[in-house]
């Protein structure tokens, strides 16, 4: 099949959509960042969204989240409209479905939590502003997902990178969300601590969960990648399976080997 009409291809089969955009563009008052995207994820699928700086990854993640400004098109997820609003506001979503892991910030934060507290804050939300029973339950659960139980009561603070990461995952699964998406999983951890996240995605894969990961590159995570779906100045530029993004047309970006476009320039807030 030619490249063109790898582009945009339909995914849509008997299975119930977890994420379904028609025509999604996203502007940041005259910027746009997004423009078109048409993009449909059946349930227990495991999704790349690749791209160089600046293509649009992020900015597709945050407008399913309900925090990008939407200017045209549809947004679904699990058969419902976010309508724009924010993760902790009310709407027809049910946030409790979902499972999400921003960026992971570059200062770290100046309050002193421990590993359990701030998975266990994953709970929390506007309509249950306090921990109900079976939550230190959830929490351990969650905590052994991600192999760090014996962390359970050491400060964020002096964990590592790696294990930072873990806890924000488990943060994210503590609620045992259908549709888990991680922005930039493997950004700024070692080789050995991609690989344990890798582990976990592969778990997750296993319980059925649907899964979209934002990425630069693949890495470890890439046996577990059901598809791939590559973002190019907020295009869909290639949409298909892994062992098919060799194909992407010279000079492009590459999600298999992390190859960008020397001549792409845009600036961070985009990404």
């Amino acid at each position: 099949m030619s490249q063109k009409g790898k582009l945009q291809e339909s995914h849509r089969t008997d299975a119930a959509l977890a994420v379904y955009t028609n025509h999604l563009h996203v502007a940041y008052e005259t910027n746009v960042i997004l423009h078109g995207l048409d993009i449909e994820i059946p349930t227990g699928q495991c999704v790349a969204i690749t791209g160089s700086n600046g293509s649009g990854k992020s900015t597709f993640v945050k407008s399913l989240m309900g925090s990008a400004p939407v200017t045209d098109g549809e947004i679904e997820i699990f058969g419902k409209n976010p309508k724009s609003k924010g993760l902790f506001t009310s709407g027809k979503v049910d946030w409790d479905r979902i499972g999400y892991v921003p960026q992971r910030p570059s200062a770290p934060s100046p309050v002193s939590s421990t590993a359990r507290e701030v998975v266990r804050s994953g709970l929390l939300g506007p309509k249950r502003p306090w921990h109900t029973p079976g939550s230190k339950q959830l929490t351990e659960a969650a905590l052994t997902q991600v192999g760090l139980l014996h962390r359970a009561d050491t400060p964020v603070q002096v964990l590592s990178g790696g294990q930072h990461q873990r806890i924000r995952i488990a943060r994210a699964l503590v609620r045992d969300p259908d549709l888990f998406i991680a922005d930039e999983p493997l950004a700024g951890i070692d080789r050995h601590s991609q690989e344990k996240l890798a582990d976990i995605i592969g778990s997750l894969k296993e319980q059925g969960k649907t899964i979209l990961l934002v990425l630069h590159e693949l890495g470890p995570i890439e046996p577990h990648i059901d598809r791939v779906i590559n973002l190019a100045s907020g295009h869909v530029t290639y949409d298909g399976p892994v062992q098919d993004t060799d194909e992407v047309q010279p000079g492009g970006f590459s999600p298999k080997l992390g190859h960008t476009d020397p001549h792409h320039h845009c600036g961070d807030h985009n990404d």
